[in-house]
């Protein structure tokens, strides 16, 4: 499978110079496809082509943008079956997952930016003047390769909503996807110049993008690591930088709390998407005295996870995505082990059924302390840390000690009591006795998890500035 062009200002065109790169099945380690990666020549072209379609995309009405959000939307829904398969075969998400919850949540963040659109008060009195909310311009989009069209979707639908112009780079390590949704908004007739797609690495594509004069506003999903990287390009032209980078979310289960339910949903939460998902409660905290029952229950919910080819529909649990995400997986394993934590289930190695790919054994290790390396570094795989707790203080303490603050989940039976115990917890949101993922509340995160705020209208503002009109 050769996609080798760009799509910039309306048209696929070929890098400006050839390099290219083998995109690899991580269920049977082959190559299955190439691009090619660009360079900062190429994203000059696409600031370029967007530079000049804002000058009118800004100015066009909310019928029009409307129009075309309907249009994408309709696209999307056409080739939903081929973007699901294609994140199978990039990034190894079951095609059951990647087709009811990979590809399904990415067209819903095109219908929460038509809903907002269609409601939304660009233009209001305030005191003597006048507040306006106007595009913030040129957006450079640099997204992550475990949920790829979910995080291109959350930011190019408000950015498009709102009237911007978008450069995106996609994972080059699951990029065909992306190209796939560049496919749907050619299709939809977006004015050339409106969306423009570059692939390549972060070094060269993603800094390009971050740096560069002509665009905007900045927006990022990734590690802290690189988030840092990003920022510190961006201040050089003061652009806005939007964030939502690395999680070690807490899952408090509180005393009163059903303890054998709250800890197989616990487990099976940390384990979405492989565990590859950045806001999964990898950190479970007990009762100290319900140890060797919660220990029990986490080793009955592994018990009924199906490990196979991400093509079957039966299967639940596919490969990581790289040799790179399985050996940073196995060594934190093994610090687990090493460091004197209680191996529940799991372990290092390939699960028994698997003789290749990058599949990892599911993982729970109990009697973890607060120190460990498992316990604080986001691992971005299937392994799950229990801790203990004497008091309810004392949980609230160590779920805020973390450099991180995406996510927060608590578990009990009395609402009122998880509420306040909520309200102490130091993340971007909590999600209270297994409630759903909605996409409509803002998501991001506190501390180390970023900045700004994605989905419904909280996402839509982050692509407005506004403007005081006095007089």
């Amino acid at each position: 499978m050769e996609k080798l062009k760009f799509y910039i200002d309306g048209a696929w065109v070929d890098p400006a110079e050839p390099k290219t790169l083998g995109v690899q099945n991580p269920a049977t380690e082959e190559v299955f496809a190439r691009i090619s990666l660009g360079s900062a020549r190429d994203v000059d072209r696409a600031v370029t082509a967007a530079r000049r379609a804002f000058a009118t995309y800004a100015e066009t009405s909310v019928e029009e943008r409307l129009s075309y959000l309907h249009r994408i939307i309709t696209g999307f829904k056409a080739r939903l079956p081929e973007l699901a398969h294609a994140m199978t075969l990039e990034m190894g998400a079951p095609i059951t997952f990647a087709t009811e919850r990979q590809a399904t949540v990415a067209l819903f963040h095109f219908e929460e930016a038509a809903r907002v659109l269609a409601q939304y008060i660009f233009e209001e009195p305030m005191g003597p003047g006048m507040i306006r909310r106007e595009p913030v311009g040129v957006c450079g989009l640099i997204t992550p390769w475990n949920w790829p069209l979910n995080q291109i979707a959350s930011k190019v639908a408000p950015a498009l909503a709102t009237g911007c112009t978008v450069v995106l780079k996609p994972s080059e390590i699951a990029p065909l996807s992306a190209l796939l949704f560049a496919e749907i908004l050619h299709k939809a007739g977006l004015p050339a110049g409106v969306f423009n797609l570059v692939n390549g690495d972060g070094p060269t594509v993603g800094e390009a993008i971050a740096a560069h004069p002509g665009i905007d506003m900045v927006s990022f999903t990734g590690s802290t690591a690189a988030g840092i990287r990003v920022a510190k390009l961006a201040a050089d032209t003061v652009k806005r930088v939007a964030q939502e980078l690395g999680g070690k979310s807490a899952n408090i289960i509180l005393p009163d709390a059903d303890l054998k339910a709250a800890v197989i949903q616990g487990v099976h939460a940390c384990y979405t998407n492989g565990g590859q998902n950045c806001q999964s409660p990898t950190r479970m905290l007990i009762p100290r005295g319900q140890r060797d029952a919660a220990f029990a229950a986490a080793c009955q919910a592994v018990e009924t996870i199906r490990l196979g080819d991400p093509l079957d529909p039966a299967t639940t649990m596919g490969p990581l995505v790289s040799q790179m995400q399985y050996d940073k997986v196995q060594d934190l394993i093994q610090s687990g082990i090493d460091e004197g934590a209680t191996l529940v289930v799991g372990g290092t190695g390939r699960p028994a059924e698997v003789n290749h790919g990058y599949y990892v054994r599911p993982t729970v290790f109990g009697d973890v302390t607060p120190q460990m390396r498992i316990a604080r570094e986001e691992i971005f795989g299937p392994v799950l840390s229990i801790l203990s707790y004497d008091s309810e203080d004392e949980a609230i303490e160590i779920a805020n000690d973390t450099p991180f603050g995406l996510a927060g989940f608590v578990q009990s039976k009395d609402r009122n009591h998880a509420r306040r115990v909520a309200n102490r917890i130091r993340a971007g949101r909590v999600y209270l006795n297994g409630a759903p993922f909605d996409r409509s509340l803002p998501f991001g995160g506190y501390k180390q998890s970023g900045n700004g705020r994605e989905f419904g209208v909280f996402g839509f503002e982050e692509y407005l500035e506004v403007k005081a009109i006095l007089g």
